[in-house]
């Protein structure tokens, strides 16, 4: 694979179809691992509505899984976690 392709989207990363939304301390969490190789990456999209306006953040984490049901419910943990840490800070 050339440099290009990895540096526009072409690399081994991809991203698997999204799991149904939960809802957590009015935030919506959006659990989508991220698949590389044989392994997927904890990754989710953490959402909520402030002020008529959705607002929201993606989390990818260092950590991989070789099971992607796992790998879900880590994403779903991580972002639950940093909800309860950072509330809308999440935002900016």
């Amino acid at each position: 694979m050339s440099i290009f392709s990895k540096l526009f989207g072409g690399g081994a990363s991809k991203s698997t179809p999204a799991e149904p939304p939960q809802v957590y301390k009015d935030f919506t969490i959006i659990a989508d691992p991220m698949r590389e190789s044989d392994q997927y990456r904890i990754s989710a999209r953490i959402e909520r509505e402030i002020g008529g306006e959705l607002k929201s953040h993606h989390l990818i984490r260092a950590d991989t899984m070789g099971d992607r049901d796992q790998a879900v419910e880590a994403s779903i943990a991580k972002a639950k976690q940093m909800i309860d840490e950072q509330g809308n800070g999440l935002f900016g």
